[in-house]
């Protein structure tokens, strides 16, 4: 694994961010777009193989640890795990996506706390150094939903490093999986060079 050394600084950069000003969340839409154009073109993983900030977090903090964690579960690796964890996501962008629609439409009033799994709000004062006035609320509650998003991953990620192995995350995580699909069904589509030489 071609990990490069400080990218967990960029997770922690995130947060901290966050708590600067909340709009500075938004940033994690490239963390989720970067993977699928870096999938696209090279056709492998080369974002989980190089280049995510929380596998390069966990695998720190992973390298600090005395206790060495238990064996990953099977049932994360080639078990319903991971496409559980890929529903939740699917369904928490589709609520964040939609929930945006209808504030900016005026036909609800945008949540301004963040949300752990989706349903538990995190009703504490949330730290801003810093406040921007004129931006549209629609915009800051979107804001809110995706640190939502990121911060629920991020502590199942630092949880199951802590249970299992560093990287545990990684088998489940949405990207991941993904990648496995269309690389698939990528392979699927392309014969390899046996089938060629057969055809010809």
């Amino acid at each position: 694994m071609k990990n490069h050394k400080y990218l967990y600084l960029i997770t922690l950069a995130f947060f901290g961010l966050s708590f600067v000003n909340i709009h500075f969340a938004i940033l994690g839409v490239i963390c989720m777009t970067i993977p699928m154009v870096l999938l696209q073109r090279d056709k492998k993983k080369t974002w989980c193989q190089g280049y995510c900030p929380r596998s390069n977090l966990y695998m720190t903090l992973g390298k600090m640890r005395k206790k060495k964690g238990k064996v990953t579960p099977m049932s994360f690796i080639k078990g319903n795990v991971k496409n559980v964890v890929l529903i939740y996501f699917g369904i928490s962008l589709m609520i964040a996506l939609m929930s945006t629609l209808q504030v900016a439409l005026g036909n609800m009033a945008p949540m301004l706390i963040p949300r752990f799994l989706i349903l538990l709000p995190i009703s504490v004062a949330f730290p801003q150094l810093i406040t921007l006035s004129g931006i549209p609320v629609w915009i800051t509650h979107f804001a809110f939903r995706m640190f939502s998003m990121m911060m629920t991953t991020t502590l199942i990620g630092l949880s199951l490093s802590y249970l299992y192995k560093p990287r545990t995350w990684c088998t489940i995580c949405p990207v991941n999986t993904i990648s496995d699909i269309y690389i698939m069904e990528n392979r699927k589509r392309s014969p390899g060079p046996s089938t060629q030489r057969k055809a010809s």
